[in-house]
């Protein structure tokens, strides 16, 4: 068992983990549902595999699940079976073999039968990315390597997780410093020269020359290199070979689609516009309260006409969708036609 040495006092709010899988990958073949405040899993057919009865519960990811019993979480498998118990005040999904829990008072790292590999005196860790894993001690962050060896000391002011390779990180002060990206030498490879930068994905990276208010995204490669010039309003990371732009202001601006050598291929006339994720992509039309989503493919045809409060990437020919009011209504399952596969009570 690896002990890091790292001391600092910081206290740091962790957000509550919900159903949703805008950002996640749904694995196994199960999908946790909430039914009158109990958690279970259902397959891709809408069938209870696994009962209602947990006070949480989050999607698998290799094999194992997060579930929530008596105030603790543990870890179950696809039978049902808690195969680590429910004693951790807080864990998370399991990534490259590893998860990141908080027992005590302390956050750990343990393997898939639940020992100990790594223990940290980290104010926070967060998960392994490309072997490895971010730590924060006081208002700082540096990464280890899946040893536990401290690889970049905690001297970012603020620092993600490493993604092709590459990890942006942020130098100089926190409100006016700039953004780069480094190796897991420490090597800033492309010079902190960007007011916003994100992680690189399929082998470009969208950035932000200018402040909030008035500055344009563009996307990067990995030399630095600009690949399509900073001129959207916003422009988000490409998935499926495809990515999302606005032109226009925060509250009035519109949504549409690049490839990856800039060309529009869906005109902007979204409201907000989400990534594609197996041929689909959810999209809002209308603003604010009065607006509700939709799925497109790739030639910007609304393929699920249906008016959702609530929308996520399918993951396993799958998406949870709320109907209804975005607080009151509705949680489903739909399939890649439309048509509800679960609804749990209202």
């Amino acid at each position: 068992m690896i002990q890091l040495n790292l001391k600092g006092k910081f206290v740091l709010a962790v957000a509550a983990l919900t159903i949703s899988f805008s950002a996640s990958k749904a694995q196994d073949g199960l999908y946790p549902f909430e039914e009158k405040g109990k958690y279970g899993y259902i397959n891709q057919s809408g069938k209870v595999i696994i009962s209602g009865q947990y006070a949480f519960a989050d999607q698998f990811y290799d094999g194992l699940a997060v579930v929530k019993e008596k105030g603790k979480k543990g870890f179950i498998d696809k039978s049902g079976k808690m195969v680590i118990a429910p004693q951790y005040d807080e864990a998370f999904k399991f990534k490259e073999g590893m998860a990141v829990v908080k027992l005590e008072g302390k956050w750990k790292y343990i393997d898939k039968t639940g020992k100990i590999v790594i223990e940290s005196n980290a104010d926070y860790t967060y998960n392994f990315n490309d072997g490895a894993a971010r730590f924060q001690k006081g208002l700082k962050f540096g990464y280890i390597d899946k040893t536990g060896k401290e690889i970049l000391p905690a001297t970012f002011e603020a620092a993600y997780d490493f993604s092709e390779g590459l990890a942006r990180v942020k130098t100089g002060n926190f409100k006016t410093g700039k953004w780069g990206y480094i190796d897991k030498t420490g090597k800033m490879v492309i010079p902190a020269n960007y007011d916003d930068a994100f992680e690189f994905r399929d082998g470009l990276a969208n950035v932000r020359v200018g402040n909030e208010a008035r500055g344009k995204y563009g996307f990067i490669d990995k030399a630095g290199k600009w690949v399509i010039e900073a001129q959207f309003d916003k422009a988000n990371q490409f998935s499926e070979g495809l990515a999302s732009f606005r032109v226009g202001d925060f509250k009035t601006g519109k949504w549409g689609y690049m490839d990856k050598s800039g060309k529009i291929v869906i005109n902007p006339k979204f409201d907000q516009a989400m990534p594609f994720s197996e041929g689909l992509a959810c999209v809002k039309i209308g603003v604010m309260k009065d607006g509700t989503w939709k799925y497109i493919d790739k030639n910007g045809k609304v393929i699920i006409d249906k008016d959702f409060a609530f929308p996520s990437d399918f993951k396993n020919e799958m998406a949870f969708v709320k109907v209804g009011g975005l607080r009151d209504g509705n949680s489903a399952y739909i399939d890649k036609k439309g048509a509800f596969v679960w609804q749990g009570a209202k």
